[in-house]
């Protein structure tokens, strides 16, 4: 079986790092809210890849995931901002963050072990809904979250001496907070990247796949289901936890709405496009579902002008009518993904027979 060489892997990995790192030059010509729009395109790749270990890997579907979101978020809020006076170092305050993150994991997934397939999602939406409530709620008698209003002026990262939110010229070259950032979050992906290739390698991601495919199996073979899945849920909210911090960092502002139902449906829509449990087709998902609508939204509007001479429809509904036009067509065509598994696709192909 011919295999492709080492160089020419290395020289494709050298060239898309190339690539990736000037990205954020590329993008600033055409506008700022480009470069914003590629952060928040990392934060779903991070979110996106901890879903993956929940329901890719483990096979427990989850649609409260973007509770762990929100509680990295307001976990970085109150500890870098004037709301309690507490002005932490992000280098602190991202794992506290990602730590409380693990927990509500645990409490998620400890309740819900023997549950499966609609229960479980049913229980794990009604958890993210209820996180986000008592977000909305926890402003009397004591205010903790400051309610609907949300925690404004959060501190953006600062590394020794480098101001994440401020323009600084580089051996002639201007560098934005976002290009900053962009820079950051990349990092922070391609080590979540690495981490989930070593999981999904390792006794852990097999015994995940094992309790996918038949959990009476895997628990016939000596695996500890319980504590896996506990684990699953944890790794997963982790990552959520570290991109809700990063978040926060970014906006400088958080409140509940941020972290609604929508948005979860929009995580695990990224995982079944791209392919559930393969790690770079929940990567492309991830960018796609970023990119594609903002694309849409911004030439929506100016075709219906060169048709028609005005709009006669709102851009935003016809960018979602397109948006999940295109998923549905996917879903009919790609039923395993765009960059599916090789279990899916063995799946799929038994049965077809």
């Amino acid at each position: 079986m011919n295999r492709t060489p080492p160089v020419a892997v290395w020289a494709a990995v050298v060239l898309i790092a190339i690539v990736l790192i000037l990205l954020p030059f590329a993008l600033s010509q055409v506008g700022t809210t480009w470069v914003r729009i590629a952060n928040f395109a990392m934060l779903y790749v991070l979110l996106a890849l901890g879903l993956n270990i929940v329901v890719g890997f483990a096979g427990l579907l989850d649609l409260g995931y973007i509770a762990f979101y929100a509680v990295g978020a307001y976990a970085y809020a109150l500890l870098a901002s004037p709301h309690f006076g507490l002005h932490l170092p992000f280098w602190v305050i991202l794992p506290v963050g990602a730590g409380i993150a693990a927990l509500f994991g645990i409490l998620l997934g400890a309740p819900t072990l023997k549950l499966r397939g609609d229960y479980l999602a049913i229980v794990t939406l009604g958890f993210g809904e209820i996180v986000r409530i008592f977000l909305n709620n926890l402003s009397r008698p004591l205010n903790i979250t400051n309610g609907p209003q949300g925690i404004a002026r959060i501190d953006p990262l600062r590394l020794g001496g480098l101001d994440f939110s401020t323009y600084e010229t580089y051996a002639g070259v201007l560098v934005s907070g976002p290009m900053k950032y962009y820079w950051f979050l990349l990092l922070v992906a391609v080590a979540i990247i690495v981490l989930n290739v070593r999981l999904q390698n390792s006794r852990i991601g097999r015994a995940w796949e094992a309790i996918r495919e038949d959990e009476i199996a895997a628990r016939a073979m000596g695996i500890n289901t319980r504590n896996v899945k506990l684990l699953a849920f944890a790794m997963g909210a982790t990552f959520g936890g570290v991109a809700g911090g990063m978040f926060s960092a970014i906006q400088g502002f958080v409140s509940p709405e941020s972290f609604v139902l929508v948005e979860s449906i929009m995580v695990i829509s990224m995982v079944v496009l791209g392919g559930m449990g393969n790690i770079w087709g929940v990567v492309l998902g991830a960018v796609l579902l970023s990119f594609v609508p903002e694309i849409l939204r911004w030439t929506v509007e100016p075709v219906q002008h060169a048709l028609f001479g005005r709009a006669l429809v709102e851009p935003e509904v016809i960018r979602m009518l397109i948006f999940g036009l295109a998923l549905v067509l996917v879903m009919l065509f790609r039923p395993a993904g765009l960059l599916p598994s090789a279990v899916r696709k063995r799946e799929l192909a038994e049965r077809a027979e």
